[in-house]
Order: structure tokens, then C-alpha cells, then sequence
């Protein structure tokens, strides 16, 4: 594609930023207003496909609408005359993403990566006041401003206002496959726990500098989000405090309602995770948690503080910080026996579903990352998209040969 050299006939190009699958993003001067800003294109093959370009009208509505600190502001939206193509003008932000960040360092230090994911669960925190789902949160569109420091929240491009009808189908979820929520590689429609999720992974990998669950396949990935325990940040790096570790693990957890109730809550317990503290809604959830349970009998849910014991029957939004004793150490966990004193049938059957739910999740995120609007790679091991079918024939011959 040839790159412009102006747009809507006030917006110089002077450079291209990034390109995806949908659109291509310029770095641009407004010839009015004198500024930087970033142009986004609609793909030239996409330009007189309806379905396209009316979903590209919408997000670029409800992005504008969106008027936050930690929120890359839209200025401006339409179709430029002269080659019919669909723009969104954004505010411009001269600064790395955390992917760049992450190529760069492979970690960050502890207060930098907690201050990049509280600034954006304050962005997260407004859209979702006005209705608006990220649904992309991912290193890539987290910026970090070098004049003010300060992380912005980017490419609410493929988002999706709450209130609207569902713009898209089972299986046509956008993203890249490791930062997607459970719910979302499953095809249900996402919500703000999925972008709690997603900044988790970010989190998570801000200080690991890995992904909670390294994948060489699509089949690989989906099998470990559906079965296997995130494993311990503090098993990677020792020096992140134990409190930091519980609230990124429950920003990750399977079921929804595992996760923190809103990104203001999260933020709350990073502040007081970075401290070495566990908030109320920490401990509550912790109490409660699936996940976090599964650490090899480190942890013995059951012989909990009767702090924590009360705390599992309230239901709190907000909550400052609490010092939580760590629970005493036990050789066997809860978990443990109930798998124990399952029938060999049972197992069998549990396995049986648990693949089911796997196979959907190969399915809607090998169309997902066919879809995909990424604007540049992140730091993650690509997925062969060409091997999706033989991944697909491997778990339906699990399927009949765990169904006997």
C-alpha cells in the first residue's frame, strides 16, 4: 500500500507508525491545529466491505467518547474524500509500549511495571464506567509518554460500547491469543473481567518477563488455560513480595467471578501488593480462588486466618490494605483429596470435558488470531496458523480415545 501524503485534506503523513490486518497507522501533522496526532486507515481491501466500516464507525464514536488521562484521546473521524477511505485521528504519544519495553529489558523493575498497570486499570476503570470494553490490553497498547510518564491506554479501535448489539460473533474475537481471557478463546462475549484478565498478563509478564502459560501451539495454550495453575511469580523472580504475586494470580483466574470486581479494586490491591499487603478483596477472593489453591500444598486454604474465614462471606468493591499472615504449611491441600477421591469414571469424564472446552478454545482463537489487528508483533512465540487443522484432528483423537 502506498503511504498518503495527506488525509481529509488537513493531515500531512509524515511516517508510518505501525500496520495490522484492518488498518494502518500514520504519524501525521494537523495542518490546523499545528500537532502531532495518528492517523489510523481503514485497510484499502476492507473499505467496501459494509460490515467493516460500519463496525469502524462505531468504535471510532465510542472511543471518542472516551475522555481520560490514561486514554489515548480521539480528535476526529470519517472518510477521506479523495480515496474513500475511513480515518480515525488519535492523539499522538511520543514514547515506547510496553512491548518495546519488554524487547528492550525482558523485566521491568517492580515500582515501573506496577505504576504501567494501575495507570491503566484507571483507564480501564472510566471506559468501563461508560460502557466501553477494551477487549485488545496487551503490551503493544500500553504507551508510556515520555514527557509526563505517565501510561495511556491505546487502540480502543476494536472495542466495544456495552450497551450496543453485539458486533461480533462466537469465534470472531480480536486479539492476540496469549493475552485473551478464558471467556473470550471460548467465543462468549467479554466484559470488563476480560480486560482484568488481560492486564494481568501483561503484569505478569512485566515482571517474569515470560507469559503465565508458555504455548507452542494453539492447542497448548488453550489445554493450559482450561487445566493448569498459573505458576507463582516469585518462583521466577524471589524478590517480587508474596502480596504482589496473589493479585496478579487473581487477576488471572479462569471463572470471571474469581477475578477482581472492577480495575479500581485491582489498582487498590497492587498499591498495597508492591507494599508487601493484601487488601480485604485480595484475601476475600484468595480464599475463594480455584487457582491459587493448586500450589503444590504451599498453601492450606483450610487452616486460614479467621480473618480471612470472615472475610469469605462479604462481598466488598473497595477495601484498604490489611497485613494477611500466611496461612501454615501443609503437605496436602483441599484440592489434592477432592481429586483423590474421584472415581477413575470420573476422572475420565472430567478429562473428557475439560478437552471439549479446549477444542472450542483452538477453534475461536485460531479464527481470532486470523482476524487479528495487531499493529506490530509482541514479544511472544509466534503460533503456526497453517497447523491449526492438525492440531484440531490431535484433540478429536483424544476425544474418541477418552471416551471409550
Amino acid at each position: 500500500m502506498a503511504t498518503p501524503t495527506e488525509v481529509a485534506g488537513r493531515y500531512r503523513v509524515d511516517g508510518r507508525l505501525g500496520a495490522g490486518g484492518m488498518s494502518t497507522v500514520f504519524l501525521a501533522m494537523d495542518s490546523v491545529l499545528e500537532r502531532p496526532v495518528a492517523v489510523k486507515l481503514l485497510a484499502e481491501h476492507l473499505a467496501e466491505d459494509e460490515d467493516f466500516v460500519a463496525r469502524f464507525r462505531r468504535e471510532a464514536l465510542a472511543a471518542a467518547r472516551l475522555q481520560h488521562p490514561n486514554i489515548v484521546q480521539v480528535f476526529d473521524s470519517g472518510e477521506d474524500p479523495g480515496s474513500h477511505r475511513h480515518y480515525i485521528v488519535m492523539e499522538y504519544v511520543q514514547g515506547p509500549s510496553g512491548a518495546d519495553l519488554l524487547r528492550d529489558h525482558e523485566q521491568l523493575e517492580i515500582p515501573d511495571a506496577v505504576a504501567i498497570v494501575r495507570d491503566a486499570c484507571h483507564g480501564l476503570a472510566y471506559a468501563h464506567r461508560a460502557g466501553v470494553v477494551h477487549r485488545d490490553v496487551k503490551p503493544g497498547n500500553l504507551l508510556l509518554a515520555d514527557e509526563t510518564g505517565t501510561t495511556k491506554l491505546a487502540d480502543f479501535g476494536i472495542a466495544k460500547a456495552a450497551e450496543q448489539t453485539r458486533i461480533t460473533q462466537v469465534g470472531s474475537v480480536l486479539g492476540t491469543a496469549a493475552y485473551l481471557s478464558p471467556e473470550q478463546a471460548r467465543g462468549d462475549e467479554a466484559g470488563p473481567p476480560s480486560d482484568i484478565y488481560s492486564l494481568g498478563v501483561c503484569a505478569y509478564q512485566f515482571l517474569t518477563g515470560r507469559l503465565p502459560h508458555e504455548y507452542s501451539s494453539l492447542t497448548e495454550l488453550a489445554l493450559k488455560q482450561q487445566q493448569n495453575p498459573v505458576e507463582p511469580i516469585t518462583v521466577h523472580r524471589p524478590e517480587v513480595p508474596p502480596a504482589l504475586d496473589r493479585v496478579i494470580r487473581v487477576c488471572l483466574e479462569r471463572d470471571p467471578a474469581d477475578r477482581y470486581t472492577s480495575t479500581i479494586e485491582m489498582a487498590q490491591a497492587l498499591d498495597a501488593g508492591a507494599q508487601g499487603e493484601d487488601t480485604e478483596a485480595t484475601l476475600r477472593l484468595v480464599a475463594g480462588a480455584g487457582a491459587l489453591a493448586d500450589e503444590g500444598g504451599t498453601r492450606a486454604l483450610g487452616e486460614a486466618t479467621a480473618a480471612t474465614q470472615a472475610l469469605r462471606t462479604r462481598r466488598t468493591t473497595t477495601a484498604g490494605p490489611v497485613r494477611a499472615p500466611l496461612p501454615a504449611r501443609t503437605g496436602r491441600n483441599q484440592p489434592a483429596r477432592a481429586a483423590e477421591s474421584r472415581s477413575p469414571r470420573k476422572r475420565r469424564l472430567g478429562a473428557f470435558l475439560a478437552t471439549l472446552a479446549a477444542l472450542a478454545a483452538v477453534a475461536a482463537v485460531a479464527i481470532a488470531l486470523l482476524a487479528s489487528n495487531d499493529r506490530g508483533p509482541e514479544p511472544i512465540s509466534p503460533v503456526d496458523r497453517g497447523d491449526v487443522q492438525r492440531q484440531i484432528d490431535d484433540l478429536r483423537q483424544f476425544l474418541r480415545d477418552n471416551s471409550r
